[in-house]
């Protein structure tokens, strides 16, 4: 479950990264922000799913 917390943290910082680097014009950071923001994303959530989440 940390794994995927941390992956989670990891995606959300690569969405503010594209777009600070959006606003800088500079597009290879934004492609590569965005494919992590992807891969880690999915990976996050995915992760959290299988293994299930905390319990309520």
């Amino acid at each position: 479950m940390a794994f995927g917390t941390i992956m989670l943290v990891v995606a959300i910082l690569s969405v503010i990264a594209v777009f600070r680097e959006l606003k800088r014009r500079n597009f290879l950071a934004v492609g590569f922000a965005g494919i992590t923001a992807l891969i880690l994303g999915w990976f996050g959530v995915m992760t959290l799913f299988v293994s299930g989440g905390p319990l309520i």
